[in-house]
């Protein structure tokens, strides 16, 4: 047997299980690396704490192992929990701590003088994030969150350890079948690139602009 255009339609929908995967991570771990990122530069320190160890935590601990406590983990306490769902939840809560991280530093490097602006309008603590010093994190921070999204799409090959039929489980199931490794996985390695390579050349137009305006 040779490789086919079924194997390659194979493939495609593999791929379209990738996206829906990278999505589901990068929307949850976004909700949840803002939590985290706001807890950060929180005025409590028992927040700061509490986010602090989250981050030092979660980046510890290798990825795949967060997908078998995931998958397996829970399964073992009477849950039931779907090979999606279980990888989207791993991927998201690995991507939180460094998301959090990420954008804690872009609200902190929002100048000094936005925050003394706010308080002197009598903004309250919510009123000052929301409305003057978010705004501005955000601009900084869409360079390295689109660079951090390419990360986010090379991790859901991570869930191929619980077999989840993303693009690198499909390549795997049609080379077990054709035994063509260095063909298949080159397919499949230039279709990781042709996913990644637009967000990254996107990053960095994006903070070469960012470096010419401050300049």
């Amino acid at each position: 047997m040779t490789f086919s255009l079924a194997n390659l339609v194979y493939l495609l929908q593999g791929t379209l299980w990738t996206v829906a995967l990278a999505l589901l991570s990068f929307v949850g771990g976004g909700v949840l690396g803002l939590a985290v990122a706001l807890m950060r530069v929180s005025r409590f320190g028992a927040l700061r704490f509490a986010a602090g160890t989250w981050i030092q935590v979660i980046q510890g601990i290798p990825l795949p192992v967060l997908i078998f406590l995931s998958y397996f983990g829970l399964g073992v306490t009477g849950f039931d929990v779907p090979a999606l769902a279980a990888a989207a939840l791993s991927i998201a809560v690995n991507s939180s701590a460094f998301l959090g991280d990420i954008w804690r530093g872009c609200i902190q490097a929002v100048a000094k003088t936005q925050w003394e602006a706010a308080d002197s309008l009598a903004l309250n603590g919510f009123q000052r994030m929301v409305d003057v010093v978010l705004p501005q994190a955000i601009r900084l921070a869409i360079p390295a969150t689109i660079g951090f999204s390419v990360q986010i799409i090379k991790n859901t090959s991570y869930a191929v350890v619980i077999g989840f039929i993303e693009l690198t489980q499909s390549g795997k199931i049609i080379n077990n079948a054709l035994y063509e490794p260095f063909l298949i996985f080159t397919i499949v390695g230039l279709v990781y690139f042709a996913l990644c390579s637009p967000l990254s050349n996107a990053s960095r137009r994006l903070e070469a602009r960012l470096r010419a305006r401050g300049a």
